[in-house]
């Protein structure tokens, strides 16, 4: 039992590893020579965990989603024990936006993935499923409100779960210094102001949960 509880730190240091060298050169010309050298081990070291590329940077793009996951669990954690949708789809999609350091590196380790997906069937079929099941949750949520008399009962699921998404847009925005943190928070809160006061809806209960 100790030696898989040390493989499985060895592979988060090398998960973390590989964010620091996109983080600092991108992701265009990573190596797996590059990153055992930031881990500090050998190159032989590093193929015993993975045997190539698109392996390494499977691992380190779900070891991202489960730190991501564990961040929102918290946020979630303090709205209380029946938050209102609005407060988690803002929960949610603030945790998706490169608004602190940890955020930042996973936002780009999905970049670097997204351009692997496009060129590595089973890597973009991964990563089309981890999206999928995303997008499931958010329109989970948001066909509950709607069940639930918090949105209006007129509203499309499918549509509104695309808008929600589509502002998760900013991180190139902000990736690239066009528009400020708090113009982007500010956009949230009236994107989910508006979808939430809707005739019939009661209202979001506002506030900055979550921001940064």
């Amino acid at each position: 039992m100790p030696k898989q509880v040390d493989h499985r730190e060895r592979r988060e240091t090398i998960a973390r590893a590989l964010w620091r060298v996109v983080e600092r050169r991108g992701a265009t010309h990573l190596t797996m020579r590059e990153v055992a050298q930031e881990a500090g081990i050998s190159l032989g070291q590093l193929q015993h965990y993975f045997g190539s590329r698109a392996q390494m940077l499977t691992f380190a793009m779900d070891f991202a989603g489960e730190q991501s996951g564990l961040r929102v669990g918290r946020a979630l954690a303090e709205l209380g024990e029946r938050p209102h949708p609005r407060d988690v789809l803002r929960a949610m999609l603030v945790e998706l936006l490169p608004l602190h350091a940890d955020a930042r590196a996973t936002s780009r380790m999905s970049a670097a993935y997204v351009l692997e997906a496009l060129h590595d069937e089973e890597v973009h079929a991964r990563a089309r499923g981890g999206l999928l099941q995303g997008r499931a949750m958010v329109e989970g949520i948001v066909r509950q409100a709607i069940a639930d008399g918090q949105l209006a009962a007129d509203r499309d699921p499918v549509v509104e779960t695309d808008l929600l998404l589509a502002l998760t847009g900013f991180t190139t925005l902000l990736e690239l210094e066009v528009v400020e943190p708090a113009a982007v928070l500010t956009a949230v809160d009236r994107h989910l102001d508006r979808l939430f006061a809707a005739p019939g809806g009661a209202g979001g209960a506002g506030g900055a949960v979550g921001g940064r």
